[in-house]
């Protein structure tokens, strides 16, 4: 299995550096087995069913970007630093320039926020701030900048739109410096019509880390090795996923990173398991989805981790007639594009 098999030629301009408004009017492609449909993403209360059960990732994207100062004597730099993950102690970070900041440094990032560089590779650092919990989140939310991804911040900065715009409206928990993006196409309305419906929802939680833009470096996909990322099922989470299985019901998560947690806490075909802990699990042609059985998502990078997923998911033959259709028809591309809703033959 070849890393160009999940490639193919994108127009630029079908890349989105903004989100449709509202929310709800993005377009959908509608994809159920052989057939596609185009629809919007509002339409959704016509197309899921009582029972069916959506699983929502609730992680909170972090204003990851932050310009500071480190203070040499009378010699002032200013210094750029991105926020990947937390660790044990502190934070793993990029730095530009990374190769002027040493180790015991402190970067200045505003009149609350400052951080002590405690180590440092060839790649990247650990930094530890001075302030924790309430305190630490509110003067991030000062200080810092939505992490947009490449794609988009190579063609605008980032500003006061992007706090909301890339932003889920169930965002509970800080820790992601990247949106699960698929759930940035509902809002509060949307999720009340559906409820109506007799539409279930279950909460998640994966902090989507920087290692989802990392390309793909091999050719040979199988020997790609996935970064890690925290997650969360709650006993309470994984009871209801379980019931609608046990049901009949439809189990739809909500963009690739609610799939890969509960594929990931998957005990056996249609049960999941409580999980808290990291997972790093590689889906690709040929995996066994245990408990999925559709997935609302974005459309995804070439020869990216993402397309492999939804290639396992619907088969490489049919991700390749839906991309084409959605190339042709000019659907809106990656983080602030259009949606999908993939449901595989039976």
């Amino acid at each position: 299995m070849k890393l160009t098999d999940f490639d193919f030629d994108l127009p630029e301009a079908l890349i989105a550096t903004r989100p449709a408004r509202p929310r709800t009017h993005a377009r959908l492609l509608l994809a159920e087995g052989d057939r596609i449909t185009d629809r919007h993403v509002y339409d959704l209360t016509q197309i899921f069913r009582p029972g069916d059960r959506l699983v929502l990732n609730n992680t909170k994207v972090i204003p990851a970007r932050l310009t500071g100062h480190r203070q040499r004597g009378e010699a002032r730099a200013k210094v750029q630093v991105t926020l990947l993950e937390p660790q044990a102690t502190g934070w793993r970070a990029l730095a530009k320039p990374l190769r002027k900041v040493e180790v015991g440094e402190v970067i200045a990032f505003s009149t609350d926020l400052s951080a002590t560089v405690l180590e440092k590779s060839e790649t990247d650092m650990r930094i530890g701030f001075n302030l924790s919990g309430d305190d630490f989140d509110a003067a991030l939310a000062q200080a810092g900048a939505m992490p947009l991804p490449p794609y988009i911040a190579a063609k605008r900065a980032p500003d006061a739109a992007d706090q909301t715009d890339y932003q889920t409206v169930f965002a509970r928990h800080s820790g992601a410096v990247a949106a699960p993006t698929a759930s940035l196409h509902f809002d509060e309305p949307l999720l009340r019509a559906l409820a109506e419906k007799g539409v279930t929802f279950t909460e998640v939680t994966l902090h989507v880390g920087a290692g989802t833009f990392l390309p793909v470096k091999v050719d040979d996909v199988t020997t790609h090795r996935m970064h890690a990322e925290w997650g969360q099922i709650t006993p309470g989470a994984a009871a209801e996923i379980n019931a609608t299985k046990a049901a009949g019901g439809r189990v739809i998560p909500v963009g690739t990173t609610a799939l890969r947690l509960i594929e990931s806490a998957a005990v056996a075909p249609g049960v999941v398991a409580a999980w808290t802990g990291p997972t790093d699990i590689f889906i690709y042609p040929g995996f066994q989805f245990r408990i999925t059985d559709a997935l609302m998502t974005n459309f995804h990078l070439p020869k990216s981790t993402l397309m492999m997923l939804v290639s396992a998911l619907m088969g490489q033959d049919r991700i390749r007639a839906i991309y084409d259709h959605a190339i042709r028809n000019s659907y809106r591309f990656f983080s602030y594009g259009d949606s999908s809703l993939l449901i595989p033959a039976p």
